[in-house]
């Protein structure tokens, strides 16, 4: 028997060869608790519960034994549900880093898109399958994925799973699946249905529960704007103009959305960077020394490109799309409030996002108070006052007496100052309707579109846990 003292490694699994070489090409050193728990379990066959939050490595728990199971088996077929489509893009993204050039062919079934390219990736022999519960629910009861029968079928976020009202999706789906089958769920609370859920559909689990260590700096005050998708980018530069902000880091989900965001923000902020997993290691060391010398900068980053990221001076954390789960929300956070310094995380939150959101807070038993958008009004008023306050305090230089008493063969003094003020108010306007963002006390907040919706406590963290949302096809 293994000594408590040693130390667990990947080569203590059974995992082939080409397995370890990509693990080490993707910097896993050790297993994580749930990997270390796990895998072994799922390496032999059984069926697993395992209760973890984001951010504890459960995806490779999962993904690695699925990766060797394929390999093993090279015509076999593995199902990975998750409850929303952003989260099955970085799933599926995961797996394919981990699989590395040994050609595993992965397919994503998710909603927003036509039916027959996924429906085509399937039959043509995909080995792997990471779907969304409402697309997939729709494929299998239309019966046009007649061959698809899945070996080994993995659960992700089982609890946001019952939040979203995909529970009885998720039962339909298993029963159009092979009996004879291994399960894996994992779920980062467990309430009863998803008990009885695994008790219900899979064989003799094991029960595998990783304590979590989230915990929120006391120094952040934490913060949400409830606000409307279309609505994130005018909300984000009304609040970086009124915000008392040194140097910010905004999180996004994805690099593409970093690269769109980044293209809006040059053309009004004096100092964005950007910092993503394409760019190469020179670059992304060009991108932190410059925001790290910068006196006031934003960083436009995604979670993964900012692991590690340690400058104390960072004033603001924005979640510009609300991160996955408590332990990604921990991290993006802990950004700010720094060195014993002061910090504010501010998020966006969608009417869609609110249970989410809610749920994080309770995970972490943190309050997030609401916070206004700026009206336009109020952002005019405060780019004047900032603008008077620099122009009192910038030194006067021989080059700008000499430009000025050019002008004044030409302009009185007062055409000058009227000339220049508005040539400012030009280069920085101030952009949108007179108000942004929703007020959680509106009717028109919560209005029943397709199922009935709660208001969200007056501060996340505080209210009870609410009821399922729209399903996300």
């Amino acid at each position: 028997m293994r000594q408590a003292q040693e130390t667990l490694t990947f080569a203590d699994f059974a995992f082939k060869a080409s397995i370890v070489e990509a693990i080490k090409k993707a910097g896993f050193l050790q297993p994580t608790p749930i990997q270390e728990k796990v895998i072994p379990l799922a390496l032999a066959g059984h069926d697993v519960v395992g209760q973890a939050h984001t951010g504890t490595g459960k995806t490779a728990a999962f993904a690695l034994p699925a990766l060797h199971y394929v390999q093993t088996h090279p015509h076999a077929q593995v199902l990975v549900l998750s409850p929303v489509r952003e989260l099955a893009a970085q799933i599926s993204e995961e797996i394919q880093r981990l699989a590395g050039d040994k050609g595993v062919h992965i397919t994503l079934i998710h909603g927003g898109k036509g039916f027959a390219r996924q429906i085509d990736s399937v039959r043509q022999g995909a080995q792997m399958v990471v779907a969304t519960p409402g697309r997939l629910l729709d494929l299998l009861s239309s019966h046009k994925l007649p061959s698809f029968k899945p070996a080994l079928v993995v659960i992700d976020e089982a609890d946001e799973m019952l939040d979203k009202g995909f529970l009885e999706d998720i039962k339909e789906i298993l029963t159009y699946l092979p009996k004879e089958r291994q399960t894996l769920l994992f779920s980062a609370t467990m309430p009863e249905p998803i008990r009885e859920l695994a008790k219900t559909f899979l064989k003799q689990p094991h029960f595998i529960h990783i304590a979590g260590k989230e915990k929120t700096n006391v120094n952040i005050t934490q913060f949400y704007c409830l606000l409307e998708p279309k609505d994130r980018e005018l909300a984000l530069v009304r609040l970086l103009d009124t915000e008392p902000v040194v140097k910010a880091i905004v999180f996004c989900n994805t690099k593409r959305e970093v690269d769109r965001l980044i293209s809006t923000l040059v053309q009004c902020q004096s100092h964005v960077l950007a910092l993503h997993g394409d760019m190469e290691q020179p670059q992304r060391q060009k991108v932190m020394h410059a925001f790290r010398a910068s006196k006031k900068a934003v960083l436009i980053a995604t979670e993964v490109a900012a692991r590690g990221l340690n400058v104390e001076e960072v004033s603001h954390v924005f979640n510009y799309e609300l991160p996955f789960g408590a332990e990604s929300y921990v991290h993006r956070i802990g950004r700010t409030g720094r060195a014993g310094r002061d910090g504010k995380a501010i998020s966006f939150v969608t009417p869609r996002e609110v249970y989410a959101f809610e749920r994080i807070c309770k995970t972490l038993g943190t309050v997030a108070h609401y916070l206004p958008i700026p009206t336009l009004t109020q952002a005019q008023a405060k780019q004047e006052f900032l603008f008077l306050a620099e122009l009192k305090q910038l030194p006067i230089e021989a080059h700008s007496e000499n430009l000025l008493a050019k002008l004044r063969l030409e302009l009185d003094l007062e055409e000058i100052s009227l000339r220049l003020l508005q040539l400012m108010v030009k280069n920085r306007p101030i952009m949108g309707p007179e108000n942004l963002g929703i007020d959680p006390k509106a009717p028109r907040a919560w209005k029943e579109t397709k199922t009935s919706r709660k208001r969200p406590s007056k501060a996340f963290g505080k209210g009870r846990r609410a009821g399922p949302s729209r399903r996300h096809r």
